[in-house]
C-alpha cells in the first residue's frame, strides 16, 4: 500500500511539473508574440528589429501641420543679460529664431530615418518671461508624411542656440519641456498633447 501511495505521489508531482512547463511555454510564446506586435507597430523597425526608412509612396498627399515647444531655464544673471541685451555674441533671441528655422529645414540630414520634406512654412518664436525662455515652433507642408520632427528640431536647436549665446555668463542653464504640442494631417488625423499648462497655450505661436 505504501509503495502504491508513493508511486501515485510521484505521478502527481510529474504531472504538476509538466503542467508548469506547459504554462511557462505558453507565457513565453505570448510574450514573444507581444514583442513581435510591438516591433510591427514601430514603423521604423523591420520584423527583426532592424532600422528601415518607411516607404510613404503609397500614402495620400495631405496638408500637414505640427507645433512644438521647449524651455530654457536661466540663472538670474543670465536672465538679466538677456533682458538688457548685453550678451557678447549679440542678439540672442533673434539668432536663436533663425537657427531654429534653419534647423527645421535640415531635419532629414540629422535624424537618419526622416524623409526630406518641402516645408511650406516654418515659424519660431522665443519669449523671455522671468528666468525662462519659452520657445515655440510651427511647421507646415503638403506631403505624404508629417512634420512633427521638423517642429521638434526647430525648438531644440533654437534652445541650444540660446545656451550657446549665453553660456559665458550662465553655464548652468537647463533645456527642458521639449515636446510636441499638436499635429494635424495624415491618416492618423489630428492630435493634441493632453494636460497642457495654461501658460503653454498662452504662449503658442
Amino acid at each position: 500500500m505504501a509503495k502504491e501511495e508513493t508511486q501515485e505521489q510521484k505521478t502527481r508531482e510529474q504531472e504538476t511539473r509538466e503542467q508548469e512547463t506547459r504554462e511557462q511555454e505558453t507565457r513565453g510564446q505570448k510574450a514573444r508574440g507581444q514583442k513581435a506586435q510591438g516591433l510591427a507597430r514601430l514603423t521604423h523597425s523591420d520584423g527583426a528589429g532592424g532600422a528601415r526608412m518607411v516607404d510613404v509612396g503609397g500614402k495620400e498627399t495631405t496638408k500637414r501641420f505640427a507645433r512644438a515647444q521647449a524651455c530654457v531655464l536661466l540663472s538670474a544673471e543670465g536672465a538679466s543679460v538677456l533682458a538688457t541685451q548685453k550678451a557678447e555674441k549679440g542678439n540672442v533671441l533673434g539668432t536663436a529664431q533663425l537657427a531654429g528655422i534653419m534647423a527645421a529645414k535640415q531635419t532629414s540630414a540629422l535624424v537618419p530615418l526622416c524623409h526630406p520634406l518641402p516645408l511650406s512654412q516654418v515659424s519660431v518664436s522665443l519669449r523671455l518671461e522671468g528666468s525662462k525662455v519659452w520657445v515655440f515652433s510651427e511647421c507646415r507642408t503638403q506631403g505624404q508624411t508629417g512634420v512633427e520632427m521638423e517642429a521638434l528640431m526647430a525648438v531644440s536647436v533654437a534652445a541650444l542656440t540660446v545656451y550657446d549665446m549665453l553660456k559665458a555668463v550662465d553655464r548652468a542653464m537647463q533645456i527642458t519641456d521639449i515636446r510636441l504640442l499638436e499635429k494635424r494631417g495624415g491618416a492618423s488625423g489630428a492630435w493634441r498633447a493632453g494636460a497642457l499648462r495654461a501658460d503653454t497655450y498662452r504662449h503658442g505661436v
